[in-house]
């Protein structure tokens, strides 16, 4: 397998079949096993350190997650129209991924130091628990270390070619794999991970995230009355 091809497949081809396990698989998941649809919070067993690292996992991941969702999907006519340069971009996608990133990171390193170090929770802890908090925190660090390769070139242009394949994927338009051929391998190894880590969500307590999004319907849902006897 040469290079192009490696690249055609990992960045043009395996985006589908991710993205396909991701949503069916989480479909099949919640159709057959709902009993298993939940986060299996470990805080009966222990609860220190929970609270302060879950809430900066989970601020700082649902950031980054955002961030790189409007980020990478908003066409660059639009920041073209209201006057921001592809380095301005850049810039403040590298302060702010830095910022809740680093968020991020250290919660993840307070739940796997909890998960791994206090026995109760460690034995009661499957193997895609811990998968899951291993596969979070590689994929930021790579995350985090594209920030250093980004300042050596402040002018946006290879993120613009990140921009395109993620438009390029999402509109499924050929070609997206090309934008990728000469950037960075840590961007290339970044996105691998990211992309791989939907593979396996429906496979994990990640299925919950889907509840959380869903629970934006109880502000239109109907006032329940509730009378005493």
């Amino acid at each position: 397998m040469n290079m192009n091809t490696f690249n055609q497949f990992f960045f043009g081809i395996y985006p589908y079949i991710c993205l396909a396990v991701f949503f069916l698989g989480s479909l099949v998941r919640f159709e057959r096993e709902q009993y298993s649809w939940k986060s299996d919070s470990s805080q009966l067993l222990f609860h220190g350190q929970l609270r302060l690292g879950s809430i900066l996992m989970h601020v700082g991941i649902l950031a980054v997650f955002f961030g790189h969702l409007f980020g990478l999907l908003t066409p660059l006519w639009f920041w073209d129209f209201i006057g921001v340069s592809h380095g301005t971009k850049q810039v403040f996608a590298m302060v702010m991924g830095g910022i809740f990133g680093s968020a991020a990171l250290v919660g993840l390193i307070l739940l796997i130091q909890r998960r791994f170090k206090i026995d109760r929770i460690n034995a009661n802890s499957s193997w895609q628990d811990k998968l899951v908090l291993i596969w979070l925190t590689a994929t930021l660090c790579l995350g985090l270390c594209t920030i250093f390769v980004s300042m050596g070139h402040l002018d946006g242009e290879e993120m613009v070619k990140l921009m395109q394949w993620a438009q390029h994927i999402v509109t499924f338009r050929g070609g997206a794999a090309s934008y990728l051929e000469d950037v960075n391998f840590l961007f290339k190894l970044h996105i691998f991970m990211g992309m791989t880590f939907f593979f396996i969500f429906p496979f994990t307590r990640m299925v919950h995230v889907w509840s959380g999004f869903a629970s934006v319907s109880y502000v239109t849902r109907a006032w329940q009355l509730v009378r005493r006897r």
